[in-house]
């Protein structure tokens, strides 16, 4: 069975899955046009983590049994019916349906590629160089947002539903790299008494039984968010602070660029500053970027989010590498949906706190009470980390 193509189509749909050409007029898209307020945005967001969270691991434990290729199509089909049903789209609840389809196309994505590149590179006794391809698998998911990025902002002011009729035909295209993938059969074992005592079993280990595997999943978690927030806030705040209508396609690109950048640099700095050192260095950053964002009001103040994206595309191989290094053919996409699941259920219940608190105190105030979020948690969670590393890796 040769699996070494699949590496190269993964690629391409990562490329695909992320040129999401109306992420980078979408905030303004629901401001203008359907005419929402940034809680109804934020609240949104918090229901489609919601839509994600409920089928996050439900489909994580489908791809480990029914395969990593039938989720991967599966996941593009959905993605075409909710972006088409944006175009028709009008009110709350109308967009609020086409999210929860899109929650889903994601939600089984969501640890079934990253699963189908390391069992393809396991495969070929190549597991250890994981970050490395994850990596580049990440990079090219950040140019293929970059690219959309580039010309979302000419769409959008040419006519404000073009980015999704593109994004139509983009999820097509994924569609076609994913029915072309090679799926790596799995490992014989006896069928379970029930599939639900199964999953929850799987829980279990990664949340309870396995101090390595919960704490990176919690510190990915609040990472993530650290980088997620931004990308619903840093719109609103460059249209307040006077940057032209015409920089958002560009200034996404260049955000989205210094993610993959920073993605394919994420092995080279861990082998110069170790696993301690790129803690601290995510911290720094989060705090970094936080802080300038909440004090610059300037219209160059957005400079400060690409602090973010840098933490985004350092940390994202390296912790998933501790995350597939620690799990099996039977739990692998599990795992990484569980992971994704604890990610949507922090953001649920945070979103909209955050939605409020941008309406309420402003842009600018509400960065800073991040900032400070940020800075008490994530030392005790890196802190925790850091102590479960197995020992050869604790440096």
């Amino acid at each position: 069975m040769n699996l070494s193509g699949n590496i190269r189509k993964l690629y391409a749909f990562s490329f695909l899955k992320m040129t999401l050409f109306p992420m980078a007029v979408i905030t303004l898209f629901w401001k203008d046009q359907i005419g929402l307020s940034l809680t109804e945005i934020l609240l949104l967001q918090g229901l489609f983590s919601l839509a994600t969270l409920l089928m996050e691991y439900p489909s994580g434990y489908l791809s480990d049994r029914l395969g990593y290729r039938f989720s991967l199509s599966l996941a593009s089909l959905i993605g075409i019916a909710g972006w088409a049903l944006y175009t028709v789209a009008g009110t709350f609840g109308e967009v609020l349906l086409a999210e929860i389809l899109l929650g889903f196309s994601f939600a089984f994505i969501s640890g079934s590629d990253s699963a189908l590149l390391y069992e393809s590179l396991r495969q070929s006794g190549q597991e250890e160089d994981y970050a490395r391809y994850d990596g580049r698998m990440s990079g090219y998911a950040q140019i293929g947002e970059a690219a959309g990025a580039v010309f979302a902002g000419l769409m959008y002011a040419t006519a404000p539903l073009l980015p999704f009729f593109v994004q139509i035909g983009v999820w097509l295209l994924a569609l076609i790299v994913s029915r072309s993938l090679v799926e790596v059969p799995a490992e014989p074992s006896p069928a379970p008494q029930s599939h639900l005592v199964e999953a929850w079993a799987i829980g279990r280990h990664a949340l309870v039984e396995s101090p390595h595997l919960r704490y990176t999943i919690l510190l990915t978690t609040l990472l993530g968010l650290a980088s997620f927030f931004p990308v619903w806030l840093i719109q609103p705040t460059m249209q307040q602070d006077g940057v032209p209508l015409a920089w958002f396609g560009p200034i996404w690109a260049v955000a989205n660029l210094t993610v993959a950048l920073f993605s394919l640099l994420s092995q080279r700095a861990f082998f110069h500053l170790g696993e301690r050192g790129m803690v601290m260095l995510f911290l720094v950053l989060v705090t970094a970027g936080y802080a300038g964002l909440g004090l610059v009001s300037a219209w160059w103040g957005f400079v400060f989010y690409f602090l973010l994206t840098a933490m985004r595309g350092l940390q994202g191989p390296r912790m998933r590498q501790h995350l597939q290094a620690a799990s099996k053919r039977s739990n692998r996409a599990s795992i990484l949906s569980l992971k994704s699941l604890v990610f949507r259920l922090l953001f649920v219940c945070s979103g909209p706190l955050v939605g409020w608190s941008a309406d309420t105190l402003g842009l600018h105030r509400t960065f800073l009470l991040l900032a400070s979020v940020f800075f008490l948690c994530l030392p005790l969670l890196a802190w925790r980390f850091l102590h479960t590393l197995p020992p050869a890796k604790n440096e």
